[in-house]
This record gives C-alpha cells, structure tokens and sequence, in this order.
C-alpha cells in the first residue's frame, strides 16, 4: 500500500495536533515553555543526581531521560485541557463540548432541551444514575425559568426520578466549565443501569412521537428490557 494510501489528506499526525495543542496552551499560559524546560531539567538532573550519590549514575540516568520528557508531556497536556476550558469559557453552547466526552452511563444530547434565543440561555440535559441533571448556562436567577419549566416536564415523564441543577458559569455558587465534570461525578447514584436505560427511553420515545406526556409514570415500577441493561 502506497504512503498516501496509509496517511490519506488531512489527516493529522499525533505530533502536529500536539503542536497545535501547545499553541493554544501558550495563549493563556505564555510562560509554559519555561515550565516545560523546567520540568525537565528538574526530574532528569535529580536522577542523575541521585545516581551520583548511589553510585550507580547509568541506571539513574537513563530512567530520568526516560521519565524527565514524559513528565513534561504530561504537563503539557493538563495545561492544554485548562486552556481549552479557559478559552471556551463564556461561549455559548461551551458546556456542550463538556458533555460530549462524558463516559458510558449517560444519556445525552448535544442540543439544550431548553433556550432563550434573545439571552442566549440554554439548559442541558443528562440522565444518568444520579437521575436527570440540568445543565445550565447563563446567569442563575435569569435562567431559572427554563429550569422549571424543564422541572416540571421531567415530574410528568419520570415523577420519582431526582432531578439536580448545574448551573456553569464564572458568578458565585456557579460551577466553572473546568469543574463541571467533576461536580456531575459527585452527584449521589440514586438509579441501576436498568432504571437509566428506561428513563432514556421514555424521554426519546416522547421525543419522538410527540403525544402528550401520559401522568403517573414511575420508572421504578416499569419492566425494562434486559438487553438495555446499561445507559448510553
């Protein structure tokens, strides 16, 4: 097979998009090629220094050359991701791009299920163990009309299921974009993976009929489909 067959147009290698990564890094962080110097002139003369007083220098040596460059490579990366975050921040839709690399068990969708076109509000939605969680973006108390009304609507899918707010934002009592995450792995795990996989499909087959929401669904006393046995 030809070379450009194995690296067809426009598809970027590990190092270029790497590069890219630190472009972007160094926007918010300028000082960053100092620190990724730093780091590795740190690990790896420690361990060559180390294997001085050891007297075995080699040994040594070669594991701070080995160890000295990843260290840095990994600094590299958790300054890119805190970068992205910083320069996402504020833009409409950000929590979106959050949402978009969140692990099996939940269920999701890109689009917010709730939006004010003039303020640019919108609110996610996520169902997942903790139950349904709401994502908001824009500032609390403006917002607060979308969540209820999402409220209500998820006490007429789903009535026993807990429903949680995140509102992301950079005011007070809001969750930064970098943390949020974080805030929706802490949330208490009140359903199985069975009861998950019903509550998703109640919301996509209303999504999808459009009929009215039938009162007095309770997901914990519906039969779910053993197949479905796990979030998507």
């Amino acid at each position: 097979m030809a070379k450009d067959d194995k690296n067809p147009q426009g598809k970027r290698k590990w190092y270029q998009l790497l590069g890219d990564g630190f472009k972007i890094a160094k926007k918010s962080y300028p000082y960053l090629p100092w620190l990724l110097i730093g780091v590795f002139v740190v690990v790896t003369g420690g361990f060559i220094l180390i294997g001085f007083l050891l007297d075995n220098w080699i040994l040594w040596t070669i594991s701070g050359v080995i160890l000295g460059p990843m260290l840095a490579m990994v600094t590299l990366t958790r300054f890119i991701e805190s970068a992205s975050y910083k320069q996402m921040e504020g833009m409409p839709g950000a929590a979106s791009a959050v949402i978009g690399r969140i692990r099996r068990g939940w269920s999701f969708q890109e689009e917010p299920v709730r939006f004010n076109a003039r303020t640019q509000d919108m609110v996610f939605r996520l169902i997942g163990k903790p139950g349904v969680v709401l994502v908001t973006e824009g500032p609390t108390n403006r917002v607060n009309k979308l969540v209820e009304d999402e409220r209500k609507q998820a006490r007429r899918i789903a009535p026993n299921v807990p429903v949680h707010t995140v509102n992301v934002g950079t005011d007070d009592g809001q969750v930064r974009l970098a943390k949020l995450m974080k805030s929706l792995k802490k949330l208490p795990k009140k359903l199985t993976s069975a009861e998950v996989s019903v509550v998703a499909k109640r919301y996509d087959s209303i999504k999808t009929n459009q009929l009215p929401i039938p009162k007095g669904i309770d997901p914990y006393k519906m039969r779910p489909d053993r197949k479905a046995t796990r979030g998507r």
